[in-house]
């Protein structure tokens, strides 16, 4: 086994108050190697948000803990945030906008402005770095805020389905593109999708949130070098049957804790 880059333990978390209190996490627990792609998938309603915003520590947990061995002896974790929508500051250009998380005094010392600029060329964002989020197509919106994410340096990205709104020839596109990324950075990814396909493609591991509050099943999986190979993965009829033998169990849970 590989050193953990994060751990979690009986985590708990649930919405609303008294009698109209919904759980989401109940007792749940989880490793996240360093190095390592995973993917979580599963139904709305079944958390995957609701973790990735605690790991990101965008949500506090009711009950239970998440550590960070490979960080011991440090104040906070360094860590990429991108959601669905790109949530690009308007008013700035897209240099300005993978700058942005320089200006925290948190990033002080991880951010570098010349290696931040280098993404531009990288990101293939060279051509639109003065022109602002309303000038940018869907693709180039996404690649930006990734950008900004990996500007601070952070030994782990959290992605919250960064390509579900956008077209299938730019969603395909873009995750190619994580995908050679990821392996050149080395980065530790944990990925939220509805997308079984985009799962397979992207992920060393996957891990099914099913409804039940805790990870239902997990899958080793060795993305294969070419999209059209994923109808034949054994892998990829399970996680799709297992969807469609939970649905019973979400109805219960609020829609709006994905």
């Amino acid at each position: 086994m590989g050193t953990v880059e994060v751990r979690v333990t009986a985590a708990r978390k649930g919405y609303g108050h008294g009698s109209a209190a919904r759980p989401v996490l109940k007792g749940l627990d989880l490793e996240v190697e360093r190095g390592e792609f995973l993917v979580l998938v599963g139904p709305s309603g079944s958390g995957k948000s609701t973790l990735l915003r605690a790991l990101a520590g965008l949500e506090h947990l009711d009950a239970g803990r998440i550590e960070r061995p490979a960080d011991a002896g440090t104040d906070r974790p360094a860590i990429g945030v991108v959601f669905q929508q790109p949530l690009l500051m308007p008013w700035l250009t897209v240099r300005q906008n993978i700058h942005f998380g320089g200006r925290y005094r948190f990033n002080h010392k991880r951010f570098d402005i010349a290696a931040a600029d280098a993404l531009l060329e990288r990101f293939g964002l060279a051509a639109v770095a003065d022109a602002r989020p309303d000038q940018l197509s869907g693709g180039q919106a996404q690649r930006t805020a990734v950008a900004r994410a990996v500007a601070v340096q952070p030994r782990m990205l959290l992605l919250d389905e960064p390509f579900s709104a956008l077209d299938p020839a730019t969603r395909n596109a873009l995750q190619d593109w994580l995908r050679d990324l990821v392996a050149q950075l080395g980065l530790t990814v944990v990925l939220v999708t509805h997308d079984v396909d985009e799962a397979l493609y992207l992920g060393d591991r996957i891990a099914l949130l099913d409804g039940s509050g805790q990870v239902a099943a997990e899958w080793a999986n060795t993305p294969p070098r070419e999209r059209a190979d994923l109808a034949d993965l054994p892998t990829r009829a399970e996680l799709l049957a297992r969807y469609a033998t939970d649905v019973p169990r979400r109805s219960n849970l609020p829609q709006e804790t994905r």
